[in-house]
C-alpha cells in the first residue's frame, strides 16, 4: 500500500476508534503522552502523517484496538489476544435442553441452516414425558426448567426461522426402542411414544427438519451443533467448547457433511424406519 493511502485508512480508522470510545483529541494526547498538535497531524485530512511505531502502539493500546488494525494490515480491529479469546471459548452448560444460552444461539442463526449432532436423542423431538423422565429421575432439580426449555425449542423448531439437520447414530435409535444404555427403565410405552413423535416430526416437517442415521462402527462424531457461517459449539459435558473463526466452524460443519454423505437412512426413509423398530 502506498504511504499516503496507509496514512488516509490509519487516519479513517483512528477516528472510528476514537468515536467508538466516546475519546477526544485532548484525551487521546493526554492517554497516550504526547501533544495534541502531533493528535491533530494524524487526523489532519489534507495531509495525514503516519505515528511512529511507539505512538501506533500507545494509541491502539489507549482505544482497545490492533495497531494491525488501525494501520490496515488487518480488517480485525480486536486485539490478538482478544481474537484469540474469541475464537475459542468454554461456556458453561447447565444441560443442553434447559440452557438459555443454547436458544440464544438458534435466536442467532436465524435464517441460516442449523446442523446437529445430538448426546442421545435430539432435545427439541423429544416429548414431555421423556424429558421429564430424565429430570425427574436423573436431576430432580431441573425438570420444569427442562420443560419450558422444550418448549421453547419446539416453538422455534415450528416458527421455521431456519432449516436444522440432525444426524445421530443408528444404535442410537434402536437403544431406545429395546430400552437398553442410557433408555434402560425407561417404560415400553414412552419409548413407544418418543419414537413415534420422532417419526412423526421427521414426516412433518420435512425437508426443513432433516434427519441422518449415520453406523458409528464406520463413522463417529463428538455431538456439535453449527449455528449457520457464524458459530460452532463442541458438547463436552460441563461446557460448550464454541469456536467463532471461519476456518474452524468450516472443519466442523466438513465432520457434519461427512456423517451425512456416510448416513445409511436419511431423510424420507427415517420415518418409516423408526415405525419398523420392535419396541421390546
Amino acid at each position: 500500500m502506498d504511504k499516503r493511502d496507509r496514512a488516509a485508512l490509519f487516519r479513517d480508522r483512528l477516528l472510528t476508534a476514537m468515536a467508538d470510545k466516546d475519546v477526544t483529541r485532548s484525551a487521546l494526547a493526554r492517554q497516550t503522552g504526547t501533544d495534541r498538535s502531533t493528535i491533530g497531524q494524524l487526523l489532519n485530512s489534507d495531509s495525514p502523517r503516519l505515528p511512529n511505531a511507539q505512538l501506533a502502539a500507545d494509541i491502539a493500546a489507549s482505544l482497545g484496538t490492533s495497531t494491525d488494525w488501525l494501520l490496515g494490515l488487518t480488517d480485525r480491529p480486536e486485539r490478538p489476544g482478544d481474537l484469540v479469546a474469541s475464537a475459542l471459548s468454554l461456556s458453561p452448560a447447565k444441560r443442553s435442553s434447559a440452557d438459555s444460552q443454547l436458544m440464544g444461539w438458534h435466536h442467532d442463526a436465524r435464517g441460516h441452516k442449523v446442523r446437529h449432532v445430538p448426546a442421545t436423542l435430539p432435545d427439541m423431538l423429544k416429548t414431555e414425558d421423556f424429558i421429564d423422565w430424565e429430570y425427574v429421575t436423573h436431576r430432580p432439580d431441573g425438570s420444569d426448567t427442562a420443560l419450558q426449555a422444550l418448549r421453547d425449542q419446539r416453538e422455534w423448531l415450528l416458527r421455521g426461522d431456519s432449516d436444522l439437520e440432525i444426524a445421530l447414530p443408528l444404535h442410537e435409535i434402536a437403544s431406545c426402542a429395546v430400552g437398553t444404555g442410557y433408555y434402560a427403565g425407561l417404560s415400553r410405552e414412552m419409548r413407544a411414544a418418543q419414537l413415534d413423535a420422532i417419526a412423526q416430526d421427521a414426516e412433518t416437517h420435512y425437508p426443513r427438519l432433516r434427519l441422518f442415521l449415520f453406523d458409528a462402527h464406520n463413522v463417529f462424531s463428538a455431538p456439535i451443533t453449527v449455528f449457520g457461517p457464524a458459530l460452532a459449539v463442541i458438547y463436552v459435558g460441563k461446557f460448550y467448547l464454541t469456536f467463532r473463526e471461519t476456518e474452524r466452524i468450516r472443519a466442523i460443519a466438513s465432520q457434519f457433511d461427512w456423517l451425512v454423505r456416510e448416513a445409511v437412512i436419511d431423510g424420507r426413509a427415517i420415518p418409516d424406519h423408526i415405525r419398523s423398530l420392535p419396541v421390546l
